[in-house]
């Protein structure tokens, strides 16, 4: 273990050093690729996490969270982004330069052995289908390539971002009617993903936060979270594999399932027809509505904390 921390201490070491981060929207450009995605920063801030509906007592008790600032992306991740960290030979063919050591010795997925895209097309459309260790591993190759601490939101910022200072059940009020201004859902998505920044944002610049696809969170699902959670920051770091939390909805969830507050979870039946024992720690060859969403914290974490966050081990899949 000392060897490995020594050798990952000596990559972090090996990239420039840079300034402080100006707080102001990116774009995040991979190099020797025409690949690039976009973050806006979300301000620090306090705000009311949950509702009072009773018929969702996994969104209660309705209660005050207090948040460091961080970026998140503008758009789900997509699969022009996420093919170059899956096709190892396919980011050595289009990678002017070549690809550094450091990224060429990541393990990658295994080459699934289903079409990932369900038949639902990738030209600008969101990667789906990983499972949260294929995209935290997602997250690792983005940090060897770029020098910056990236990684999934937790369920908090996911839904203080997705309210955008709004205390209804949507950011733009509590009725649905305007839903279809802003969501790829059941009622008009045709049931398959759609290209992504293509329905109007939230006020922070934020794209598809209801539907298109569902996106990974760091956080466990626990029902009773909310009672024992800490106000400031707070996260469920489980250590099982199954519930992880998944928020936002997807292209099939219908218009009463959408919402700010509305919480989702893992299920080991979206590896139902993997016929590999153990499972596939990469996919889940059931879920063509999973995919995910980028965050950098203004304040990163310390080298160890980046370490243990980006080798977690996974957990055997049975």
């Amino acid at each position: 273990m000392k060897r490995i921390f020594g050798l990952f201490f000596l990559i972090l070491m090996s990239f420039q050093l840079n300034p402080a981060p100006v707080f102001e929207p990116y774009t995040q450009t991979l190099g020797g690729t025409s690949v690039s995605f976009d973050m806006t920063p979300i301000p620090a801030g306090s705000f009311w996490m949950g509702s009072a509906d009773p018929s969702f007592p996994d969104q209660q008790p309705r209660h005050q969270v207090k948040l460091d600032a961080f970026w998140m992306g503008t758009h789900e991740v997509t699969w022009d982004a996420f093919e170059l960290f899956l096709d190892k030979q396919y980011e050595q063919t289009i990678t002017e330069g070549g690809v550094p050591a450091r990224v060429d010795a990541l393990s990658r997925p295994s080459l699934p052995y289903l079409d990932m895209t369900f038949g639902m097309g990738k030209e600008g459309k969101p990667a789906v289908g990983m499972t949260q260790y294929g995209a935290i591993q997602y997250c690792h190759w983005l940090y060897l390539k770029t020098g910056i601490f990236y990684r999934l939101p937790t369920e908090a910022e996911w839904e203080y971002a997705a309210r955008a200072g709004s205390e209804e059940r949507f950011f733009f009020g509590a009725a649905p009617a305007a839903l279809g201004d802003y969501a790829w859902y059941a009622a008009n998505s045709k049931q398959t993903t759609q290209v992504v920044g293509t329905k109007n944002p939230n006020p922070w610049g934020l794209h598809d936060m209801y539907g298109n696809v569902t996106e990974w969170v760091i956080d466990a699902y626990a029902p009773d979270f909310y009672s024992k959670s800490t106000a400031s920051n707070p996260v469920n770091r489980g250590t099982k594999l199954y519930p992880h939390s998944l928020r936002g909805g997807n292209f099939a969830t219908t218009e009463a399932s959408l919402g700010s507050s509305f919480r989702e979870y893992s299920d080991p039946v979206w590896k139902r027809i993997d016929p590999q024992i153990p499972k596939s720690q990469w996919w889940f060859p059931e879920a063509p509505f999973v995919g995910m969403r980028l965050v950098r914290p203004l304040i990163p974490p310390s080298t160890e904390e980046i370490f243990a966050y980006y080798t977690q081990a996974p957990i055997v899949d049975y």
